[in-house]
């Protein structure tokens, strides 16, 4: 069995959860504390790749990432980096196919936070900043829990938009579920079983273990 596709998987998903991480936590509370009239359209782009099949994000993605397009053509030209068939690529497309599960939980979080505790802060010259990670982050620990979880499992079970933008390079792009697919096609029903067990363990691991943390099982387990 070749294992680089797993790898390549939980890498493209470690990847994939550490950026949204940066991107999502300054995105939720702010999400969280504006009024501002464009909100509800931020909302609705962010949650959309609930709702649009994967492969129209990931046509969409190949159109813009491509050389041929404006976007395309300054990331490679000023930055070096190719991001069709390429892992840069795939780790960007992952990052806008995955945000809301980062977003949604976190922002959830933070808008069921009393506002007193904000306002305290404030009262005591504390920035932004600090109140975000020191005092309101905190008190939502289920919150960034269910959110780095599911970032990273929704990650590891892309199908359609990986391969719309990374295509199928052995080593480069091919991760575990287009593995899946090649290994069924090739009637080579054991390797696509084994690679369907692993993540199917693993998937069911990284859930039970939010439900457990969230619903206080653990504590009572430990009592």
């Amino acid at each position: 069995m070749n294992w680089d596709p797993l790898i390549l998987t939980f890498e493209l998903a470690l990847t994939t959860t550490l950026v949204l991480l940066v991107v999502g936590i300054p995105l939720a509370y702010w999400l969280s504390k504006t009024r501002a009239r464009i909100k509800p359209i931020l909302e609705t782009l962010v949650s959309m790749p609930l709702v649009l099949p994967p492969t129209v994000l990931g046509f969409y993605f190949l159109l813009a990432f491509s050389p041929n397009n404006a976007f395309g053509a300054w990331i490679d030209e000023w930055l070096g980096i190719p991001l069709v068939f390429s892992f840069a690529g795939l780790v960007l497309a992952s990052v806008i196919y995955s945000l809301p599960f980062m977003v949604q939980p976190i922002q959830a979080g933070l808008s069921s936070l009393p506002p007193s505790l904000s306002e305290a802060a404030a009262t005591m010259g504390k920035s932004a900043s600090t109140q975000l990670f020191r005092i309101l982050l905190p008190n939502i620990r289920k919150s960034l829990l269910t959110g780095i979880v599911l970032s990273f499992a929704h990650t590891v079970g892309e199908f359609g938009v990986v391969l719309m933008i990374g295509g199928n390079i052995p080593g480069k792009t091919r991760v575990a579920s287009i593995a899946i697919y090649d290994e069924v096609e090739a009637l080579n029903y054991a390797a696509a079983n084994t690679y369907s067990l692993i993540l199917f363990v693993l998937t069911f691991v990284l859930l039970l273990t939010v439900y457990l943390v969230n619903g206080g099982y653990l504590k009572r387990f430990w009592r």
